[in-house]
C-alpha cells in the first residue's frame, strides 16, 4: 500500500467514525464549509480518497478538527499520534520544567542570538559526542 492510499483509507475511515458517509459529495460540501481558503473541488476530494493525493497541512488541519481526529494520525496513522502523545507527554513531565523554560525563552530571542545559542548547542552536542557522553 503507498502513502497515499494508506492516507485514503484513515480519510475514509475517520469520516465513517465521524457518522458521515465517505462519498466525495459528503466531504467536499463539509470541508469547504469549514476551511476558510479557496473552496476545494469535487475533483481534489475524490482524489484524495481514490488515494491518488494527500492535502496540504492547512487542508489536514481543517479536516483533522472537523473528524475529531489528530492531525498527525490522519496524516500518517495511530503510530505517529503515540510517538507525539510519548514526546508531549515527556514535554511535560515537571523534571523537564528548567529545560522547557529554556526552549520557550530562546524561542523569544532575536533571530542573531538564536542562531548563536543553536551554534554553542550544537558544538556541545558535538563535542560530548565526540567524548561518548550523553545524557537522555
Amino acid at each position: 500500500m503507498t502513502e497515499k492510499s494508506e492516507f485514503a483509507q484513515r480519510l475514509r475511515s475517520a469520516m465513517l467514525a465521524a457518522g458521515y458517509p465517505d462519498r466525495p459529495a459528503v466531504l467536499e460540501r463539509e470541508f469547504n464549509s469549514r476551511y476558510w481558503g479557496r473552496s476545494v473541488t469535487f475533483q481534489a476530494v475524490s482524489r484524495w480518497l481514490r488515494g491518488e493525493s494527500i492535502p496540504s497541512q492547512d487542508k489536514l488541519q481543517v479536516l483533522a478538527e472537523w473528524l475529531r481526529i489528530e492531525p498527525q494520525v490522519l496524516r500518517f496513522g495511530e503510530r505517529a499520534g503515540v510517538t507525539v502523545r510519548e514526546q508531549r507527554g515527556r514535554w511535560e513531565d515537571p523534571k523537564f520544567y528548567q529545560e522547557r523554560e529554556v526552549i520557550e525563552t530562546f524561542l523569544g530571542l532575536p533571530a542573531q542570538q538564536r542562531k548563536v545559542v543553536r551554534e554553542v548547542v550544537m558544538a556541545l552536542a558535538l563535542a560530548a559526542k565526540a567524548n561518548g557522553e550523553s545524557e537522555r
